[in-house]
C-alpha cells in the first residue's frame, strides 16, 4: 500500500479531478474522503463524494465521511455548476448513517498514528472540529497540506481573502497553529495549472470510468472559467494540493510565519505572512512558493493512463 491520506473536500469539479487521481495513484492509500461544505452545501458535498466513488469505481473504496451541517456566506456554484459537478445529474446511492467527517478523521488517524497526511482541500471547519474532538490529534498526524490563503496574489472572494480562509477564518487560524507540520499552498501556486480544452482531448479514451466521469464534468468548469475570467481552461487548484503530497520534489517551499485575520470588514480571511528580517517567531508552515507545472501535467496523464 502507498502513503496514507485523508482528503477533506468540498467536492466540486477540480476537487473531483484531484480525488479521482488520488484514487487511481497506486502510491497513495486514500483512507477516506471527508466531505465539507464550501463549493457546495453540506448535504451536496456528502452526496458528491458518494457520486465520485460510484462513478469512478476505484480498486479500493475509501471510507466516506458526512459533512458537518455548516452554512457559509459564499459558495462556488457559479464555477462548478448546479450540484457542484458541472450540472450533471448523476444517480447516487448514499450510506444511511455515515460517520461525520470530523469523527472519521479522528478514528482513522488514531488507527494509523504518525502515518496519515490530511489534504485539506476545502474550508477548515471539519478539521478544526476534529482537533477540538481529539486534542492529541495534531501530534499523531504526519502532515497537513492546506490549500488556502493568498501570498502576493489578490484574493478570489475579496480583495484580501482566498475562498477557503474567508469561509471560516477562525478554523483556518486554528489549523495553521495546531502544531502539526503544515504545508500551505496559496493562490499564487494553486492558480499555476490551467487545464485547457486541448488537455481534455489528451485524456484516455472513455472506456476508463474515471475518464468518462471527468469528461462529463470538466467542460462546464472550462466554460465557466472562460466566461468569468477570460481564461481558456480550468484552474486545477486541488490537483496542485495533491501533487504537494504525491510528488513533494515538484514543489519548492520555505518556512514562514503565517496567520489569518479573523475579523474586519475588508480583511476577514486575509492571510498575513510575517517576512520581516527581525521576526523572532518560529515558522508555523512550509509555504509553497513554486510548483513544477510540466511535472504536474506528466503526473496527470501518467495516472489517468494507469502507468
Amino acid at each position: 500500500m502507498g502513503r496514507k491520506a485523508i482528503l477533506v473536500t468540498d467536492l466540486g469539479i477540480d476537487g473531483a479531478f484531484a480525488a479521482s487521481l488520488a484514487l487511481m495513484d497506486p502510491n497513495i492509500d486514500v483512507l477516506a474522503l471527508a466531505a465539507t461544505a464550501g463549493n457546495v452545501t453540506s448535504v451536496q458535498a456528502t452526496r458528491n463524494i458518494h457520486i465520485l466513488v460510484e462513478q469512478t469505481d476505484p480498486a479500493r473504496w475509501p471510507r466516506l465521511g458526512a459533512a458537518i451541517p455548516t452554512e457559509y456566506d459564499t459558495d462556488q456554484m457559479v464555477l462548478n455548476g448546479p450540484g457542484g459537478l458541472g450540472g450533471v445529474d448523476f444517480p447516487c446511492a448514499q450510506l444511511h448513517h455515515p460517520h461525520s467527517s470530523d469523527k472519521l478523521i479522528s478514528d482513522l488517524v488514531r488507527q494509523n498514528p504518525k502515518e496519515v497526511t490530511i489534504l485539506l482541500m476545502g474550508p477548515a471547519t471539519v478539521l478544526a472540529r476534529a482537533l477540538d474532538r481529539d486534542p492529541d490529534l495534531a501530534t499523531m498526524l504526519e502532515r497537513i497540506v492546506v490549500l488556502g490563503g493568498a501570498w502576493r496574489e489578490p484574493g478570489d472572494v475579496s480583495a484580501a481573502a482566498e475562498f477557503h480562509f474567508f469561509c471560516d477564518p477562525l478554523a483556518a487560524q486554528q489549523v495553521l497553529h495546531c502544531g502539526a507540520p503544515v504545508t500551505l499552498l496559496p493562490l499564487d501556486v494553486t492558480r499555476s495549472l490551467v487545464f485547457s480544452p486541448r488537455d481534455l482531448l489528451q485524456m484516455p479514451a472513455p472506456e476508463s470510468p474515471t475518464s468518462r466521469f471527468l469528461r462529463q464534468i470538466v467542460p462546464h468548469g472550462i466554460h465557466a472559467t472562460e466566461r468569468l475570467y477570460g481564461i481558456e481552461g480550468l484552474h486545477l487548484q486541488d490537483v496542485i494540493g495533491l501533487v504537494a503530497f504525491a510528488l513533494p520534489d515538484a514543489i519548492h517551499t520555505k518556512p514562514v510565519v503565517v496567520d489569518v485575520e479573523t475579523r474586519g470588514e475588508l480583511t476577514r480571511g486575509m492571510s498575513v505572512f510575517d517576512l520581516r528580517w527581525a521576526c523572532t517567531r518560529t515558522p508555523n508552515v512550509d509555504l509553497v512558493t513554486d510548483v513544477e507545472v510540466p511535472t504536474v501535467r506528466q503526473y496527470i496523464l501518467r495516472t489517468l493512463h494507469g502507468r
